[in-house]
């Protein structure tokens, strides 16, 4: 992770550590970057989800681009995959999101994907953040060389046919409740389910520049859990505000997580001989009830670090078709290079009508185990972890908890915290392994 930018972009609260002043150098950077090493007008595209604040970073993100020399493609509101999609099928030199994500409306964010459709790489970021730092200069366009803006709505078109192509069934005669978070997702998830055949229910569809994720959406599922229940709905989807996430609530109103999707879509994979190299990509966050639930079907598993960044990278360099996030970033590799929360949901709703099963009763045997996580102020996080006795300590509780349970200490990548976290049958065995560790960590005087 760079100075400004993390996992998922450069985030911040905006016009404190995330100003407009920013947008308009990435774009400066960006225009000239593609336009330099292609020896072309450079093209990129950009969308932004609700803020009030996205409209300040697009118009920023466009003056920068367009005094470089590039044109900018706007699609306005919309979602995260559908900037990814349009991106790659459009042949754009790069793609722009202003989102940030889960977070409240205050926050916001700038995310960059290259002609893929990816994650921007590591050395084009370094450039970025160099040229935010003052450490490069770069010309400005002129004359006929000044760059324009073009109305590109009919990109997030495109998207939605994408997706309305991704259902091999009619949704025809299904009860659908949609939960939108007064996101990216608002008009585009009904629009395709409508189109699909579906009988929707749709909450939280109502931005306001100052609502998103605002007790709505994957962070906040319980308003969808009552719907489901109190019109008897056969299964809710949930995202989050700029749709790259999905979570689930079956006919009953529990909660499906993305530990439950890769599961039940893994399942469905081998089922059919599409799980390639016979592995699901988790993150090692994951609730060791999916382990054991994979062990069960004889689903092999890999865990990478935490962030859906991580994920797709093991996907690519390993060939594996399905992988995510217990919060809800599934990506599957043969339609997306994103986590991809409506075809998700498009997926998820695959498996039901071609298993002919309630969502119920395809989760059930992913039985989530208690789980406990500390968070740790400590003077150094390598010291503490790295400390002999500390690591003695965690040891001796994954001797102790065998194959009922685990223990994961891991380092925050933010905060000077460690995290200490035990999965167990019972959330008092949870709590006794979590303390004994801590108290390790204390005596040592590695505390804060």
């Amino acid at each position: 992770m760079g100075k400004y930018f993390g996992t998922d972009g450069f985030r911040g609260e905006a016009n404190l550590n995330l100003n407009y002043e920013h947008a308009i150098k990435i774009g400066r950077f960006l225009g000239w970057y593609y336009g330099a090493r292609l020896d072309k007008k450079a093209k990129v595209v950009i969308g932004k989800d609700t803020r009030r604040s996205s409209y300040m970073f697009e118009y920023a993100l466009c003056t920068g681009l367009m005094a470089s020399g590039a044109d900018a493609y706007i699609m306005h509101v919309t979602t995260t995959p559908s900037v990814s999609y349009i991106t790659r099928a459009d042949d754009f030199d790069c793609g722009i999101m202003i989102s940030a994500s889960h977070n409240p409306f205050y926050d916001n964010g700038i995310k960059l994907m290259n002609t893929n459709g990816e994650k921007m790489d590591e050395e084009t970021i370094l450039q970025v953040e160099n040229y935010l730092d003052g450490k490069l200069e770069i010309p400005l366009a002129t004359r006929q060389e000044i760059g324009r803006t073009v109305d590109y709505v009919e990109g997030r078109n495109r998207y939605m046919g994408y997706l309305m192509s991704m259902s091999k069934y009619s949704f025809k005669g299904k009860r659908v409740g949609l939960d939108v978070a007064n996101g990216a997702a608002w008009t585009i998830a009904e629009s395709v389910f409508e189109a699909l055949g579906a009988k929707t229910m749709v909450i939280s569809k109502e931005p306001d520049g100052f609502n998103i994720n605002t007790g709505c959406g994957s962070t906040h599922i319980e308003k969808l859990q009552q719907l489901v229940v109190e019109n008897h709905l056969d299964v809710g989807f949930a995202y989050d505000g700029d749709a790259d996430r999905c979570l689930c609530v079956d006919e009953k109103g529990n909660v499906v997580t993305g530990d439950h999707i890769l599961y039940i879509y893994g399942l469905y994979m081998k089922e059919r001989g599409k799980l390639i190299n016979n592995k699901v990509v988790t993150t090692v966050m994951s609730n060791f009830g999916l382990y054991k639930a994979l062990d069960e079907v004889g689903i092999e598993y890999e865990k990478t670090k935490v962030g859906d960044k991580y994920v797709y990278e093991n996907m690519v360099q390993n060939g594996h078709r399905i992988g995510g996030e217990q919060s809800g970033h599934i990506i599957f590799t043969k339609y997306a290079t994103t986590g991809d929360g409506i075809l998700t949901s498009i997926k998820m709703m695959e498996v039901l009508l071609a298993k002919g099963k309630p969502l119920s009763e395809l989760a059930a045997p992913v039985k989530f185990y208690p789980q406990v996580l500390k968070n740790v102020r400590v003077i150094s996080k390598p010291a503490a972890q790295n400390d002999p006795d500390v690591q003695a300590a965690v040891a001796a509780v994954a001797g102790a908890l065998g194959d009922t349970g685990r223990i994961l200490v891991r380092e925050s990548g933010t905060e000077p915290v460690i995290r200490v976290m035990v999965e167990a049958g019972t959330e008092e065995i949870c709590e006794k392994y979590v303390d004994q560790v801590i108290a390790v960590i204390r005596d040592k005087g590695h505390l804060a």
